[in-house]
């Protein structure tokens, strides 16, 4: 397959991230490229230590900031932790997958990539309101 290119939105359509995945079959299911995804970004996080997380979920004691999650304490990330974080979310609606141009509903779902495959997080942000 190749690499596809990943696109984090807000709801406004703002695109906030974009990354390449590297995706080695022509199909995989929802819940593999959602894995794949946490995977990578969890594992670069760790690997630059840095204490600002650019991620799809929120971690654990984080708070949002401009560009992404601040950790409170400085510490390693779970990806595991992280991915069950996000089926959670994405079955609670908190994010949509659109994968060129068609919305993905189900995790099991297969989708068929090609190498000019986009792929779009659309983020919801809840709305606060008395």
């Amino acid at each position: 397959m190749g690499l596809v290119t990943i696109f984090d939105k807000a709801a406004s359509g703002e695109k906030s991230r974009t990354l390449k995945l590297e995706i080695r079959a022509d199909k995989v299911s929802l819940r593999e490229l959602i894995r794949q995804r946490i995977r990578e970004e969890v594992e670069d996080f760790n690997r630059e230590q840095s204490d600002v997380f650019c991620g799809l979920i929120q971690p654990t004691d984080a708070e949002r900031v401009l560009n992404g999650y601040r950790l409170k304490t400085r510490r390693q990330l779970n990806w595991e932790n992280q991915y069950a974080k996000a089926l959670e979310a994405f079955e609670a609606n908190g994010f949509f997958v659109i994968v060129d141009g068609q919305q993905v509903e189900e995790l099991d779902e297969v989708i068929p990539l090609r190498e000019t495959s986009e792929v779009h997080f659309l983020k919801l942000v809840p709305l606060v309101g008395g």
